[in-house]
C-alpha cells in the first residue's frame, strides 16, 4: 500500500502538468486531397477546443464540401475562411417535407421542418465566415435553409449565400448579426428571422416574383433588419418584388442608401394578409435610389426617415457594444 501512495504522489504532479500545458489549435486546414489536417469542415470544427476565448480560424482550400455543418453553441470564437468565394463551397439539400433519414430526428419528427433543413447552422457566439459560397440545392420545394445563424456577435464577410424560399434564417431575437458585401439570392421570404442585422454592401438578388424579406422582430427590439449602400436586383422572371411582409407583428426593416431595381413593387410593403399588423410593423426607406425607389405609391402605413432620423441607424445604435470589424 505504501509503496502504491507513494507512486502516486510522483505521478500526480506529472499529471497535473501535462493537463496544464494541452495546447489547443489555433489554425487548421481543411482540404479534399488530403494536403490538410481534415478533409472535412466539421472534423476541424469538431477539433477546435469548446469554449474558445481566443479566435482560431479553419482556412478551407478550394472545393465542393457536401455537408450539413454544425457550429454548436459551445465551438466559440471561430473563423471559416475560404479560399475563393466561387469555388469554396458548403452545400446540401435538404427541406422541409423531406423523408428524414433513418427514420425519426430527436424531435420524434419524421420529416426536416424549416427550422432543421440548413445547410450550415451556427449557434456558437463570435463566428466569423469569409470567402464562402453557401448554399442550399433542393430547388423550388418549399422551405429550404441555407445559412441558419442564432449565435451572437456573427459576421459573414465575402460570402454567395444560395437557395429558394428562405434561404438565410437569422435566428433568435438575442443574435447580433452582420452581413458585409455578400451575395444573397432566393424567391419567397428568403431573408427571415428575428434577430438584429445590418446588411452593408450586400447584393440582394430576387429570381421570382415574391418577397424579400420576412421579420419577426420582438416588440422589446430597436432594430430588426438593415440595409446599408445595398443593391436589389433580379432574375428576368422577377417583375413584381415586395420589399418585405412581417412574418410576425412587429417586424421591422429598413432600407437607407440602397439601389433598387425596377422589379420592386411601386406599393414596396405588404401586411401578410392582416391589416393589423400595419399597426404595429415598421417598414421604413431613406434616400435610396433606382427605379424602384420611387415612393409615390408606397404602402401608407410605411415611412420614408427624415434626414435626422435616418442618423441614428448607426452601428453604434444598432448593435450596442458589440463593434464588428472587417479584419480577420
Amino acid at each position: 500500500m505504501l509503496k502504491r501512495l507513494i507512486a502516486l504522489t510522483i505521478l500526480i504532479p506529472f499529471v497535473t502538468v501535462a493537463i496544464a500545458q494541452q495546447v489547443w489549435p489555433t489554425h487548421l486546414t481543411v482540404a479534399q486531397d488530403g494536403s490538410g489536417n481534415y478533409k472535412t469542415i466539421q472534423e476541424a470544427v469538431n477539433a477546435m477546443h469548446d469554449f474558445s476565448q481566443e479566435r482560431v480560424t479553419i482556412y478551407v482550400k478550394k472545393g465542393v464540401y457536401h455537408e450539413k455543418l454544425v457550429i454548436p453553441s459551445w465551438k466559440t470564437n471561430i473563423s471559416i475562411i475560404g479560399e475563393n468565394r466561387d469555388s469554396t463551397i458548403i452545400t446540401n439539400d435538404d427541406y422541409s417535407g423531406k423523408p428524414f433519414p433513418g427514420g425519426k430526428d430527436e424531435m420524434g419528427n419524421d420529416k426536416f421542418r424549416t427550422f432543421n433543413s440548413y445547410t450550415m447552422i451556427v449557434k456558437g457566439n463570435d463566428f466569423r465566415a469569409e470567402n464562402l459560397t453557401i448554399q442550399n440545392t433542393a430547388g423550388r420545394v418549399g422551405q429550404a435553409v441555407a445559412l441558419h445563424v442564432e449565435g451572437d456577435r456573427c459576421v459573414i464577410m465575402n460570402c454567395n449565400l444560395l437557395g429558394n424560399q428562405d434561404t438565410l434564417y437569422v435566428g433568435i431575437d438575442s443574435s447580433r448579426q452582420y452581413y458585409y458585401n455578400c451575395f444573397i439570392q432566393g424567391t419567397t421570404d428568403f431573408i427571415f428571422g428575428p434577430a438584429t442585422v445590418i446588411f452593408e454592401k450586400c447584393t440582394i438578388k430576387s429570381l421570382i416574383n415574391s418577397y424579400i424579406t420576412a421579420a419577426s422582430t420582438t416588440p422589446h427590439q430597436l432594430y430588426g433588419f438593415v440595409f446599408l449602400n445595398c443593391d436589389l436586383i433580379a432574375d428576368t422572371a422577377a417583375k413584381k418584388v415586395f420589399l418585405g411582409r412581417p412574418w410576425r407583428p412587429y417586424a421591422r426593416t429598413v432600407y437607407i442608401n440602397t439601389r433598387m431595381g425596377d422589379h420592386i413593387n411601386p406599393v414596396g410593403w405588404d401586411n401578410w394578409r392582416n391589416v393589423e399588423n400595419e399597426k404595429t410593423a415598421y417598414y421604413a426607406e431613406y434616400n435610396c435610389s433606382g427605379p424602384g425607389s420611387n415612393t409615390s405609391a408606397r404602402a401608407a402605413w410605411s415611412h420614408q426617415l427624415t434626414k435626422s432620423e435616418a442618423k441614428q441607424y448607426t452601428m453604434d445604435n444598432i448593435f450596442g457594444d458589440w463593434k464588428p470589424t472587417l479584419t480577420k
